[in-house]
């Protein structure tokens, strides 16, 4: 069977790393591998791949750094990261850093391919039929779902995926609000309690490229003591 998909590991554990080039082998995904940040990076940044695995601790640098250069760099690839620790932080700085999810080790086989899995289906933001090919106009922003772009002024916005995703979302429910732990389940794919401040985060940094002025947001609205909607269209 011909192999679609293809994955880098970054991961300086080799018994770790050989697990998971095991696990996703079993998923029809041909692997490539790195041990070192900086080769992790290279490779990332140097060939296209449609997932990527990365450990938060490694020799040379660190994951959240990857992870940000990543997006940086306007690559959309899904990134799931990896900690070994269970801090609260380790966690809320890795779905800030761009990533799409995390998982703590040791994790177990079907956890990790659940994971995968969910992270590679299309994203619930942007619904199946005619909706995903719309094109919208509002005041000088342009987003374009098909292709996935998102135009300011007629200039070109650098949005992670889940800023993409978010944006989606709220411009084909204009005048819905969502709670944070709405976001969370519908964006992020899983119920990530306890850290409704990273919808926050990507709420903030959204409004940044989008917004005129952020103290007074046009598009993305607060409901009060709810979470977010978009404006209302006319």
């Amino acid at each position: 069977m011909e192999l679609l998909k293809k994955a880098l590991i970054i991961e300086d554990d080799a018994d770790i790393r050989k697990l998971l080039e095991l696990h996703l082998k079993d998923m029809q995904f041909s692997i490539e591998t790195a041990a070192d940040g900086k080769q992790g990076l290279s490779m990332a940044l140097s060939n296209p791949f449609d997932f990527i695995i990365l450990d938060i601790m490694l020799p040379g640098m660190d994951g959240i750094d990857i992870c940000k250069e990543i997006r940086y760099k306007n690559i959309k690839t899904p990134i799931m990261m990896l900690t070994s620790r269970s801090e609260e932080i380790d966690k809320v700085v890795a779905l800030e850093s761009g990533a799409d999810d995390y998982m703590t080790k040791p994790f177990g086989t079907r956890e990790l391919q659940a994971r995968v899995k969910a992270i590679l289906r299309r994203s619930p933001a942007i619904s199946d039929g005619q909706d995903a090919n719309k094109i919208f106009d509002i005041e000088g922003l342009h987003i374009d779902l098909g292709k996935r772009v998102v135009k300011k002024n007629n200039v070109t916005l650098s949005l992670t995926p889940k800023e993409f995703e978010l944006i989606a979302l709220f411009i084909q429910n204009p005048g819905k609000t969502y709670s944070r732990i709405d976001l969370l389940d519908l964006v992020w794919k899983y119920s990530y309690e306890g850290y409704e401040h990273t919808v926050n985060s990507h709420i903030n940094r959204l409004r940044s490229k989008i917004e005129d002025d952020m103290n007074n947001p046009q598009f993305i609205l607060t409901s009060w003591g709810i979470g977010y909607r978009f404006k209302e269209l006319k």
